[in-house]
């Protein structure tokens, strides 16, 4: 296999070759993946799960004349005994009826703490939110009938959350100052109490404290929402129906506020209906993000591996092209085997001394075993040092393209637009037929002309 087109072909086959070996290192890290986003899952959830706030909303029952079918058994002047079925008027519940607040104000503020799963760590946090509000209840009679009554003493407020099991610590709430005890809601996780008649209420405070994992969130019920988030965590993303008016976000952590007004909130601030499931499907806040973790890192890697052992290949053919005894196809497999076990060592160590650590032990080794099969495999001598520093130069590059998601394109795009460049350059000169197939091209033969056949003319003479 003389001819350089044919090694470039037969390489360029090798290399392509290699993706099998890549695909299998990147399921062996998906798996890997998809048991730690198990165990996040299992931890979050033992220490309270995602975080929804949906409420407070003012029920107060009402009650009116309701006309209701019924039955009795009487008598016939024949004695025998029928059934006949009469209405009545009975006063009875009705529908109650469903406030919101006028002005919703709350302030969140989280500590993030790490929990730990055999190899795994998982980010939880414990939050502290203050909820101010207030009801308007003039012009309610106008929502129902006539003849209806309403309920006022009766009135109970209820706040809708994810689950209660995830409460911690206090959880107060105060009615113009004086505290109001709670108890579960009875239809579905949340708390309640009853508040009595809210015509003289004018302010409503609840503090709540909980745990949580992976996001918070809350409801804008009011026709006026102010919401305030503070945390440590340094890697927030806001998310759900609404994107914060302003956020500053540092190491230290976050801060961000929402200020919504109730035309952008599709709710009616009074109704005949339980709102809190309504409220909580336009819920927004934050998920306490988790950027660039080692597993979709080592995927990326797997994803990137079959450019980075094309530029090894291609490296190798270039820099041996003059040796009498070229690189055997067995020799570049081995070299591919290498670089593909290198996403399997940085996954493997990662788990247990941290990322960077393990980028750097795994590149390491790898340059190492294949600089040195660079001497001892391919008699290279001296130019085994530039595959090394092409190897420190790729691996540099590659975790340039891990680290920086949004660069990561177009790092990968330039780093291969470079190599194709310097091989055009590198090669602009090559025999890419060999002298062989030169010497064989009938087409490129220099032309010369040929002797006709020597034909006797007969001699008429004779």
């Amino acid at each position: 296999m003389r001819s350089t087109g044919m090694r470039f072909f037969v390489v360029g086959l090798l290399a392509l070759l290699m993706f099998i070996p890549l695909f299998f290192a990147g399921e062996i890290v998906d798996s890997r993946a998809r048991y730690a986003r198990e165990s996040l899952r299992s931890v979050s959830s033992e220490w309270g799960g995602p975080q929804t706030i949906s409420g407070p909303q003012l029920v107060i029952p009402v009650e009116g004349p309701v006309e209701v079918e019924k039955q009795r058994e009487i008598r016939g002047d024949d004695g025998e005994v029928r059934t006949e079925t009469y209405s009545e008027i009975e006063i009875r519940r009705r529908q109650s009826l469903v406030l919101l607040p006028e002005n919703f104000a709350v302030d969140f503020s989280t500590v993030s703490e790490i929990r730990k799963r055999g190899l795994f760590e998982v980010p939880v946090y414990r939050a502290n939110s203050r909820l101010s509000f207030d009801f308007s209840v003039d012009g309610l009679d106008a929502n129902v009938d006539d003849q209806d009554t309403i309920l006022w003493q009766l009135a109970r407020l209820e706040v809708g959350l994810t689950s209660n099991r995830a409460l911690r610590g206090a959880a107060i709430l105060s009615v113009d100052g004086h505290d109001v005890p709670l108890r579960p809601r009875l239809s579905s996780s949340g708390v309640m109490a009853a508040v009595g008649d809210p015509q003289e209420a004018l302010t409503y405070e609840l503090v709540l404290e909980f745990n949580g994992a992976r996001s918070l969130y809350v409801a804008p019920v009011g026709w006026s929402n102010t919401i305030t988030m503070s945390s440590d965590w340094p890697h927030p993303s806001f998310s759900g129906a609404f994107l914060p008016d302003s956020s500053e976000i540092s190491e230290a952590g976050f801060h961000a506020q929402w200020t919504i007004p109730g035309l952008a909130r599709p709710l009616p601030q009074v109704s005949r209906s339980d709102q809190i499931d309504n409220a909580a499907q336009r819920s927004f806040g934050v998920r306490f993000y988790q950027p660039n973790d080692f597993y979709q890192q080592a995927y990326r890697a797997a994803r990137y591996g079959l450019l980075f052992i094309s530029l090894t290949f291609l490296t190798v053919l270039l820099i041996e092209k003059r040796q009498a005894r070229p690189a055997h196809p067995v020799q570049y497999i081995l070299i591919g085997l290498a670089q593909s076990t290198f996403v399997l060592l940085m996954v493997a160590y990662a788990e247990q001394i941290g990322f960077g650590a393990a980028y750097l032990l795994s590149a390491a080794v790898t340059t190492a075993l294949i600089t040195f099969y660079a001497f001892v495999g391919l008699k290279l001598g001296n130019r085994a040092w530039i595959m090394g520093a092409l190897l420190v130069v790729l691996y540099a590059v590659l975790y340039l393209i891990l680290r920086s998601a949004d660069y990561a394109l177009m790092f990968g795009a330039t780093l291969a637009f470079m190599a194709i460049a310097a091989t055009m350059i590198a090669t602009k000169d090559e025999e890419w037929y060999g002298v062989e197939g030169k010497k064989a091209r009938p087409w490129m033969r220099a032309k010369t002309a040929q002797p006709l056949p020597h034909t006797e003319v007969p001699d008429d003479s004779t």
